[in-house]
């Protein structure tokens, strides 16, 4: 793998269990997130991506406050959404809020777009989910606009027409560095290459090199446009501890709890531990020790041609004490170990 691989956390900011057993205040997880990110900036972790969501299970909903506070306590960490709702969000309002994050953080703002996987945000903020569709193209379609900073033209018919207008702050150096997140549709994928955007493809569950027919759709492209590929980047869960069966442990009743707190909502069956095994040795769950864990990454890193890889640390209820331990891991033991497997090809 010729291309230098990114590697970053993502975070939604799970609400946690405190040391009492008790779950914690939304506040105190959010306090407790800018410490895992403060930590991971001190260990070199390239990207901390926060998610939004608007649910009783997650704290954040305004993933650029929370970044704006983590990057008055940083230096170099990235700093990104995982993703922002676009199709239920103001798509200048988006960007005003990044350029303002990447003008406090000196220029390390990043932005993922994408639907998002959960529809709490529709009824809430007042769109009509028959438009899932349509909102998500045109705001897409003006974001993309007023990426090429300067005034803006634009027209749809999901809001009011821009004439000639300029959006400030503007972006200080170059642009706003902008990845469409997809989850497995083609049409998502065709479109990001056609507006010339990077790919982050969210792999949560079965082999991730089922997914290299998307990452094929997407170089093929950009090869039609002819222009030149933008990076591949993959989202994926997991947890690192200091062994394998430690890991699994740890993380087993946390991923269960969430994953049929969800799955009643949207009728999957409860979690069996098998599973949540086969997730664990062939899936796209990367739990386990530092060396398997950076076994797998450096595996998907090839078989996908990718220049990121996010690891979904957060998992339910998981404690903070125990996000901590796995940031450090992967900080330290991680994160060398893969870029170590990808230089040997």
């Amino acid at each position: 793998m010729a291309r230098h691989l990114e590697l970053g956390l993502d975070t939604f900011g799970d609400v946690t269990l405190g040391a009492d057993g008790q779950m914690l205040p939304h506040a105190q997880v959010i306090r407790d997130l800018v410490e895992q990110a403060v930590l991971a900036d001190q260990l070199g972790v390239d990207f901390i991506g926060v998610g939004e969501h608007h649910r009783a299970d997650f704290a954040v909903s305004s993933p650029e406050m929370v970044l704006a506070a983590i990057a008055a306590r940083t230096t170099r960490i990235r700093l990104g959404s995982a993703v922002t709702v676009l199709s239920s969000d103001e798509p200048v309002r988006v960007f005003q809020r990044f350029s303002t994050l990447d003008a406090v953080s000196n220029g390390r703002a990043e932005v993922i777009l994408g639907r998002g996987s959960f529809t709490e945000s529709f009824p809430l903020f007042g769109f009509p989910l028959d438009q899932y569709e349509t909102l998500f193209t045109e705001k897409l379609d003006l974001f993309a606009a007023l990426l090429k900073g300067g005034p803006v033209t634009w027209r749809g018919t999901t809001r009011a027409p821009l004439e000639n207008q300029s959006v400030f702050p503007p972006i200080e150096h170059g642009t706003l560095k902008t990845w469409i997140g997809v989850g497995g549709s083609p049409e998502s994928v065709v479109r990001a290459a056609r507006y010339g955007l990077p790919l982050m493809l969210a792999i949560i569950g079965g082999n991730p090199a089922r997914f290299q027919p998307y990452v094929d759709l997407y170089q093929r492209a950009f090869a039609q446009l002819g222009t030149q590929v933008q990076p591949i980047g993959v989202h994926s869960p997991g947890y690192i501890a200091d062994s394998d069966e430690q890991a699994r442990e740890e993380l087993w009743p946390h991923y269960k709890r969430m994953h049929d707190k969800i799955g009643a909502e949207r009728g999957w069956p409860p979690m069996e531990r098998d599973a949540f095994e086969r997730e664990a040795t062939q899936g796209s769950l990367y739990v386990g020790a530092p060396e398997s864990v950076a076994r797998r990454i450096a595996a998907t890193a090839k078989a996908l041609d990718l220049s990121r890889f996010d690891l979904k640390y957060s998992a339910g209820p998981m404690p903070h004490r125990q996000l901590m331990r796995c940031v450090e891991l992967y900080g330290t033991r991680v994160m060398p170990l893969v870029r170590e497997m990808l230089a040997e090809g």
